[in-house]
């Protein structure tokens, strides 16, 4: 069996986040990463779905407690998944009767589940410009579950799977079962858009699938073709000395 290619050494990913769903995605693909506890504040409410999930995963990144050596260039990866049903917009449930109220209002229908993600990419003197840069972008994938009866419902509930989980439910896990439809990216729905996550990094001069650094150093406009499928936005603040990109998968 053939081996992918090591990292560079020079490679440094450091995760604001400690889901295990999500640091089992990394893994899945190789990727190597340190995890960083973050003190963010999770906002569901106060806006749309993108926007908020966008501003929770910056945020997990700006309250992340970082290593105190860092690589040049090192990247921090920050993700905020929830859950929308009509115009409620979702994330954990605190109780087992809210886990069980986020179920029932999505059985028997379709929902989004908008995942958003920040990427840094951190100073680097030896890079043209120096200064760090931030992508924030989300991802949207549409999942239809069965009509799920209020037996299955408590149940599911009693097996303690809903905790930690946007909406309600693990779709890797036990939720599977109620799973009839899904447009969009499966590891959306788990936590964090693979797809998604390698684009980013190819914007910041990174290819994760040939690890390693593109021509450019990071240089978008030398190093990669533009994104197809997305749209580019402007945000509305920027921190002094960033260099930012706002982007949203079109579907």
């Amino acid at each position: 069996m053939e081996m992918s290619p090591a990292f560079p050494p020079d490679f440094q990913l450091i995760l604001a986040s400690q889901s295990p769903r999500r640091h089992s995605l990394l893994r899945d693909v190789g990727i190597p990463f340190t995890v960083a506890a973050s003190q963010a504040v999770e906002l569901v409410s106060g806006g749309p779905a993108s926007a908020l999930a966008e501003g929770n995963a910056i945020a997990k990144v700006r309250g992340a407690s970082l290593p105190p050596r860092l690589l040049p260039g090192a990247f921090v990866l920050g993700t905020d998944t929830l859950v929308c049903v009509g115009r409620r917009v979702m994330g954990k449930p605190a109780t087992a009767e809210e886990a069980a109220g986020m179920l029932a209002s999505l059985s028997g229908r379709t929902h989004r589940v908008v995942s958003g993600v920040a990427l840094v990419r951190t100073a680097d003197a030896a890079r043209r410009g120096g200064s760090e840069e931030v992508r924030l972008a989300s991802a949207v994938t549409d999942v239809t579950f069965s009509v799920i009866d209020k037996a299955e419902i408590e149940a599911y509930v009693a097996a303690g799977e809903w905790r930690g989980k946007a909406g309600g439910y693990a779709v890797q896990g036990l939720a599977a079962l109620f799973v009839t439809g899904l447009l969009g990216e499966y590891s959306n729905v788990v936590g964090l858009p693979l797809n998604l996550l390698h684009r980013l990094f190819r914007e910041l001069g990174f290819d994760l699938v040939r690890r390693g650094w593109l021509s450019g150093g990071g240089d978008r406009e030398s190093a990669v073709p533009s994104l197809s499928g997305y749209n580019t936005r402007t945000p509305t603040a920027q921190r002094s000395g960033e260099k930012v990109t706002r982007q949203e998968e079109v579907r």
